[in-house]
């Protein structure tokens, strides 16, 4: 009886030692400030095999420098051109490849980075979870000073200790670890009234700079132009992407809990050709305390060729060089018709490229670009990568015989569905959301604070960003924009639906249901939204409530609308009461069915 419960005893114990793999086992001491790579890669490995293994941080700080981190090849949409980046070997701080049903317990702790890497890179994952983590840089990518003082011919500023700089030869340099900023990108922060505007660091690289006090530096040259007030932050960082915040690839049921991106270099949290996935309690903003205003050198969350379900919940984005969300596919162009079935296919964008579009099995669209009319669909037999721009794609059917060089194809099976709900954006000169999918998209009881451009954008194309495709089921309900689009002004609508079809085809529309109920727009301003090439558009039960926030421009249509047809605005409530006006262009009275007034041209 003893021996048995003996046994018994042992075989629990080895059950949960394998279950829970501890960092500290394999020579990771927290809060030492040393260089946690080698251990905690020791400990990742250690997880390899194990179902329901959780790798666990006892709560502290943990430090990564690049030195010995893992050196990973990926070709990342919307990151860097072959100019700008020429080699696309990247340091990973923690590289989760390959595991399967592994929960990362973060225990509230601080994962500081050295130097340019990515954060941690989830590759060829399934049934992941990260949860209770906070990252952060060393030195952040961005600098950041505050205007003390401004005039003509000088500035004074005091720059955040932890943008570190030197003077050479009375010019101001930015520099990091191993880096120098040579390109630059700059956004003023107004952080008592949440504005993000464009700004410019050339008056600064052209005038003399001299320390005047411990992090104070005042520049003597033209300042004539630069437009600024005291209390704003100057943010400036190098507009080459070479790196990412961190990375989702080719992985399955990924979750994410409670996880403070607190900066991230480059394109933020980039999820590509991945599925079904859960970011819930994601937080994208400076550490409280930091006196940082910038999180992410671009984007938030960045969303390429995924499939499944991705839910997005109870997220915050704060402080952010472009948009929040975006979620796409991408258009490749069609460079020659080889053979009956198959093509060869081009990467068109300058910083997407060298990835897998496709593969066997996929399900195609063909796209005349000008239009941005689907004329059929095919299925891809095999798929070979020629060059790391292009591709030669064979199908298992013959292609359509309209089908010619210059039209693009896009990728239908790895199109998401999209919920975002219960989340706040603000602090960001560019979009709140772009959306690009054809699958049902949610957006819920969110608030949008002074977004720099549109709240929402739904767009298409091919022939810019090459992003894609078509909407067919949108609904935006229960959401609050608040002041939105200052930095689009004329055409600052709060909303806006602009795929990029040169061409109108008669009877056919690029973007379908798209329902717009229930929000409150808080708006300084006239317009609210705008829609092109849309059938099945609601704008239904809004309160649109006027503010003295900024200065209205001239009155102009609250909605306008192009092309678009099954058109309904209807029980929408202003507040003060006004005439509010629908501008429809290129319609006819069957169109639209609104109880405002319509200008039909």
């Amino acid at each position: 009886m003893r021996l048995s419960l003996f046994l018994l005893l042992l075989c629990c114990s080895a059950v949960v030692s394998a279950q829970n793999v501890d960092v500290t086992k394999f020579g990771v001491t927290p809060n030492s400030f040393s260089d946690a790579t080698e251990g905690v890669k020791k400990a990742i490995e250690a997880c390899r095999g194990q179902s329901g293994a959780t790798l666990v941080f006892p709560e502290g700080r943990y430090d990564f420098w690049p030195d010995k981190a893992e050196d990973q090849t990926y070709y990342i949409t919307n990151s860097s051109s072959e100019e700008e980046v020429p080699v696309k070997k990247q340091r990973v701080g923690l590289l989760f490849n390959g595991l399967k049903n592994v929960k990362v317990e973060g225990n509230n702790s601080l994962f500081v980075f050295h130097g340019k890497m990515i954060s941690w890179v989830l590759d060829g994952c399934e049934n992941v979870r990260l949860q209770n983590i906070k990252v952060d840089y060393e030195r952040p990518g961005m600098s950041e000073m505050t205007i003390k003082e401004i005039g003509p011919g000088s500035v004074t500023a005091t720059i955040h200790p932890d943008s570190k700089f030197g003077i050479v030869n009375g010019v101001l340099q930015w520099y990091g670890d191993k880096w120098v900023s040579k390109h630059f990108f700059a956004i003023l922060v107004n952080p008592a009234k949440g504005l993000n505007r464009y700004s410019s660091w050339s008056p600064f690289l052209k005038s003399k700079a001299e320390v005047i006090a411990p992090l104070t530096v005042r520049f003597t040259g033209d300042f004539s132009q630069f437009k600024a007030e005291p209390g704003e932050v100057l943010t400036i960082r190098d507009h080459i992407r070479d790196y990412i915040g961190a990375f989702v690839n080719r992985s399955k049921n990924i979750s994410l809990h409670n996880v403070h991106m607190q900066y991230m270099h480059g394109l933020g949290i980039v999820s590509q050709f991945s599925e079904n996935l859960h970011y819930d309690s994601v937080f994208t903003e400076p550490a409280k305390g930091s006196g940082r205003v910038i999180a992410s050198s671009a984007d938030g969350m960045h969303f390429s060729g995924c499939k499944g379900q991705i839910t997005i919940e109870n997220c915050r984005f704060k402080g952010l060089h472009d948009d929040a969300v975006n979620v796409h596919g991408t258009h490749l162009k069609i460079t020659e018709v080889v053979s009956p079935t198959s093509m060869k296919i081009r990467f068109m964008h300058g910083q997407t490229y060298g990835f897998e579009a496709f593969i066997a099995g996929d399900t195609v669209a063909y796209v005349h670009p000008s239009s941005l009319q689907i004329f059929e669909k095919g299925v891809v037999k095999s798929v070979r990568l020629i060059s790391e721009r292009e591709m030669l794609v064979e199908l298992a059917k013959p292609v359509p015989s309209q089908l010619a060089a210059g039209d693009v194809l896009e990728n239908v099976t790895w199109t998401p569905a999209l919920t975002i709900r219960n989340s706040r954006i603000e602090g960001t000169n560019t979009r709140g959301i772009l959306i690009t999918t054809r699958r049902k998209v949610l957006v819920e009881n969110n608030v949008f604070y002074r977004t720099g451009m549109h709240a929402i954008l739904i767009e298409n194309d091919a022939s810019g960003w090459f992003e894609s495709g078509p909407v067919e089921d949108v609904t935006i309900r229960g959401n609050v924009f608040e002041e939105c689009a200052y930095n689009s002004y004329p055409n600052n609508y709060v909303i806006h639906i602009s795929p990029q079809n040169k061409e109108i085809i008669k009877g056919y529309w690029v973007h379908k249901n798209i329902s717009i109920e229930n929000n409150t727009f808080k708006v300084y301003d006239y317009p609210l939204l705008s829609a092109k090439s849309t059938s099945g558009l609601t704008f239904i039960g809004n309160k649109i409530i006027k503010t003295d926030f900024m200065k209205a421009g001239e009155k102009r249509p609250e909605i306008h609308l192009v092309s678009s047809t099954k058109a309904r605005v209807r029980n929408n409530v202003f507040e003060p009461k006004q005439e509010a006006v629908v501008d429809a262009e290129k319609m006819g009275k069957r169109d639209i069915n609104a109880d405002l007034k319509v200008h039909l041209h």
